[in-house]
Formats: structure tokens, sequence, C-alpha cells
């Protein structure tokens, strides 16, 4: 089974930085696509970043958030700058296996595993 466990999540003010990390339980990491969603509140749960054979960012955050993966610690990260009180959500890590190797979605129900997610408040 894997587990995916998310940290870093807290209150920044705008203009702020924090870095998410969310490590991942297992052998096969590497191998896996991650992708970082987030859920607004009163929104759907929407695509932020993900990491696989490329990285994909949903235009809101490009030039701002930035992920990234260390595999020998089985662990991606999402630094996230010069944060907006829109960027406020509970932001989830979620990882995705194909045969093909490490494809990124940025569909919820590509990915079969799924941390607790952490919350990310940007007060304005």
């Amino acid at each position: 089974q894997v587990q995916l466990v998310e940290s870093g999540g807290g209150l920044v003010q705008t203009g702020g930085s924090l870095r998410l990390s969310c490590a991942v339980s297992g052998s096969t990491f590497s191998s896996y696509a991650m992708g970082w969603f987030r859920q607004r509140p009163g929104k759907e749960r929407e695509f932020v970043v993900a990491i696989g054979g490329r990285t994909g960012y949903t235009d809101s955050v490009k030039g701002r958030f930035t992920i990234s993966r260390d595999n020998s610690k089985n662990t991606v990260y999402l630094q996230m700058s010069s944060l907006e009180p829109e960027d406020t959500a509970v932001y989830s890590c979620a990882a995705r296996f194909t045969t093909l190797g490490p494809i990124i979605s940025t569909t919820p129900n590509a990915y079969t595993y799924w941390g607790q997610g952490t919350q990310v408040t940007v007060s304005s």
C-alpha cells in the first residue's frame, strides 16, 4: 500500500513563501508521476502542478510555484512563492502509476494514491 504524507502548510502573508513536502512510502517512487492539487473554499479540487517525465503547471501558478522531487528520499516538493490570498486552499499530493512510465495528468481521477492534505492560508 502506498501512503503519502504532506507537510509544510501554514499561514503566510501575501507575497510570502511556503514549501510543501510529500513523503511517499514504497520502493517504486521514481516510477510514479506526482501531482499537487488544491481545493479552495467552496470550489472543486483543481490541478496545480505535476512532475513525471516532464512537468506541467496550471497557468495561475506559473512563475510562482516550482515542483521538484528527490527520488532518494521518496519525496516531492512544492515551493510556493509570491503567494496570494487566492492560493488559500487545502493542498494534496497524489501519485500516479502507469505501465508506460511516469506520465503526468491534470485530472484528479488519473491519480491512484492521495495524501490527507495540508492547509495553506494566505492572509491579505
